[in-house]
């Protein structure tokens, strides 16, 4: 499989592809295979970008045009000693950065449970058998059988297409 990686495999023919990646076209992987590929490969998944720390997410709340003028036109209350104003300008902006940092965060939430929630799955065929597993089980070699409407769940080489459309 490895000599597949030094290939321009895109322009092979489909048989020679499968022949690298050791799989069979008619009837897929077997299960001592897929164990050892899932152990080697890992989870067909995207790396997660790491978040921001919460401190970090809290001060880009101030990184507003809107809020630099606000916090000029405090500083400039303050020098001329109206401390009443300057206080309730910077209490004003205050809020406002308090109150976008937990809609953010609620927001960022949000997102999380409907990732989660959006699982994407896959017809493959595997040891001669059509299953339906999540598409992060998929192992390079799979051969995974596309529907209309089916999204696809990794990157592919088509062996066979009839009327494709994207």
């Amino acid at each position: 499989m490895q000599t597949l990686l030094n290939k321009q495999w895109h322009h092979l023919p489909h048989h020679e592809v499968t022949d690298l990646l050791e799989s069979d076209q008619h009837s897929g992987l077997d299960l001592f295979e897929i164990k050892h590929r899932q152990e080697r490969f890992g989870a067909n998944v995207l790396t997660p970008k790491r978040g921001k720390s919460p401190l970090l997410r809290f001060l880009l709340q101030f990184h507003n045009p809107l809020i630099y003028i606000l916090l000029a036109a405090s500083l400039v209350t303050l020098i001329l000693k109206d401390a009443v104003d300057a206080a309730i300008i910077f209490a004003v902006v205050l809020v406002n950065a308090i109150v976008g940092y937990i809609q953010e965060a609620k927001a960022e939430r949000a997102i999380e449970a409907l990732a989660q929630t959006m699982i994407t799955e896959a017809n493959t065929l595997r040891a001669g058998k059509t299953v339906r597993i999540s598409a992060a089980e998929l192992v390079p070699g799979d051969i995974v059988l596309l529907q209309a409407g089916n999204k696809v769940p990794a990157d592919l080489r088509l062996l066979r297409a009839r009327d494709l459309q994207v």
